[in-house]
């Protein structure tokens, strides 16, 4: 009876070790098969997705700066070495992974062409056409310019003139610039944008966008003047400014270009036109000009009163020879600044006559930590206001500025005024 027993016990333990194997073999499987769809899902991570992320610049299709494959322009192979076959040899070949991040092109040594309008162009207004013609030993005469001449270059602005008779209306358009200098010693990049002005009334002002970290900024941006007769555009001159932005401080000025209209004909339709950009003519021979100020301390209401009379002799601020100053004035007490004026403006003038008192709230008592600040400048709506010169008066002020101080400290309740020399904004 015993061995009975024994074999009834093993066949009763059998279908435990049954189940216990099956159910290892099925967690078995079960992270066979996670792994498996982990690995097909991570290697379809990496692959070009099917949908296509379209930029239009300048009518090139191209995918954003993220996707790092080879196929940017999802074709499969079979279609790329048909596309291959089929474009001529002396095709312009543009390589996407050398593009900045305004999707500007570096310069080349192939012949390209920016817009249908240049194609049109003539070799007397595009001087770079004569390019095929010059000799080897120009080019080493070229490229052996003194480190001096190549500073002195800012570069080439392209523009094109029209007037439409229909609307009678002046249509300028700016198309690119070339060879700008960099501005930002760090990037070794500029951040240019045109300011551009018909004088000489002043009275259209306009500005292209900013394209950034670019030496050869394509802008295409047209410009249409209405209320403008035929026979009065022989008078204007335009004027235009060539800036690069700055997020942190005023724009640096990298040149201009000054075209006066005087003998252009624009009735056989549209002008293509490009000037050497110049650097920019800051007439600084006669010094910055005066500026008449009358000042009184009243010690007993503790007030300081402050009168802002005359300008004379203000430098001309831009090709125009016209400025529209007014004053600023600034109150400081341990070198913060409490308390701001200012004056109107004055249209069109280098001796301006102000006549506007200011009385200021001194916040304690006697001038010895108070000064005060005289900013001349000209009046811009289309950009930031350039200071013309600047005048401080204070116990720690040099020359006159200083002598003038003394004496309303010395002398309370007596208007004292005097002339004083501006120094550089």
């Amino acid at each position: 009876m015993a061995p009975i027993a024994d074999t009834r016990q093993q066949f009763d333990e059998i279908p435990t070790v049954v189940g216990i194997f099956s159910a290892f073999g099925l967690v078995f499987s079960v992270s066979l098969f996670a792994w498996i769809c982990c690995q097909r899902k991570s290697s379809k991570s990496n692959k070009t997705p099917p949908y296509k992320f379209v930029h239009v610049l300048k009518g090139v299709d191209i995918y954003p700066e993220n996707l790092n494959s080879k196929k940017k322009f999802g074709a499969d192979d079979k279609s790329e070495a048909k596309n291959k076959s089929a474009v001529p040899k002396n095709s312009l070949h543009l390589d996407l992974e050398k593009r900045d991040l305004n999707g500007n092109f570096p310069k080349t040594t192939t012949k390209t062409q920016s817009s249908p309008d240049l194609d049109n162009a003539s070799p007397k207004h595009f001087a770079e056409r004569k390019k095929d013609s010059v000799s080897p030993d120009s080019l080493k005469s070229i490229t052996s310019l003194s480190s001096e001449d190549k500073q002195d270059k800012l570069g080439t602005l392209f523009f094109s003139l029209e007037y439409n008779f229909e609307k009678k209306a002046f249509v300028v358009n700016i198309k690119e610039a070339r060879g700008l200098p960099a501005m930002d010693e760090q990037s070794m990049t500029s951040d240019p944008y045109i300011k551009m002005t018909i004088l000489p009334e002043k009275k259209h002002k306009v500005k292209t966008r900013v394209l950034r970290k670019t030496l050869d900024p394509a802008f295409d941006e047209t410009f249409t003047f209405y209320g403008i007769p035929y026979s009065q555009i022989q008078d204007l001159t335009l004027h235009f400014m060539v800036l690069s932005f700055d997020r942190f401080s005023r724009d640096d000025v990298i040149g201009e270009v000054l075209i006066p209209l005087a003998g252009i004909e624009l009735s056989e339709g549209r002008l293509l036109m490009d000037r050497e950009i110049i650097k920019r003519n800051v007439r600084k021979s006669s010094g910055r000009g005066e500026l008449l100020v009358s000042l009184c301390y009243q010690s007993t209401t503790n007030t300081l009163t402050v009168v802002v009379l005359k300008a004379r002799h203000l430098p001309k601020s831009d090709v125009s020879g016209l400025s529209d100053p007014y004053v600023k004035v600034n109150l400081y007490h341990a070198k913060k600044r409490i308390s701001k004026k200012k004056t109107h403006v004055k249209k069109c003038t280098p001796n301006a006559v102000f006549n506007e008192l200011f009385v200021f709230d001194i916040p304690c008592e006697g001038l010895d930590d108070i000064s005060i600040e005289f900013l001349v400048l000209d009046s811009d709506r289309g950009s930031r206001n350039e200071v013309i010169g600047r005048l401080t008066l204070g116990s720690s002020a040099e020359g006159t500025g200083g002598e003038h101080w003394k004496e309303i400290c010395e002398y309370p309740r007596r208007q004292i005024a005097k002339w004083h020399m501006l120094c550089d904004g």
